[in-house]
């Protein structure tokens, strides 16, 4: 699992048929302070996730296990939008202030 944020929209009026009707959005992997990790992706989006928000995403096969996914010509989904992120005890993210804690 990997934490994104949603920086974009990817549309294409061409894709395979198993695609459409599936919300493709631009992606870049963040650590906890919110630093971007590595380059953007392309991620079928499962769950309605929108621009700025964080959300978790999966690669691979595992891409392929979600409902709105499954038996599609996917590599990197969004699987879940994330609400807190506690570590050592403190709030690390909150989604109501949608911001980083310090």
């Amino acid at each position: 699992m990997i934490f994104a944020r949603v920086v974009g929209n990817v549309v294409c009026t061409l894709k395979d048929e198993k695609l459409v009707g599936t919300k493709l959005l631009l992606v870049q992997p963040v650590d906890l302070a919110n630093a971007a990790k590595g380059n953007p992706l392309v991620a079928v989006d499962a769950v309605g996730a929108g621009e700025g928000e964080l959300v978790l995403l999966v690669q691979g096969s595992s891409a392929r296990q979600t409902s709105r996914t499954e038996s599609t010509p996917v590599d990197c989904a969004i699987f879940a939008i994330v609400d807190t992120i506690e570590k050592d005890g403190k709030t690390a993210f909150r989604k109501a202030t949608d911001k980083v804690a310090a």
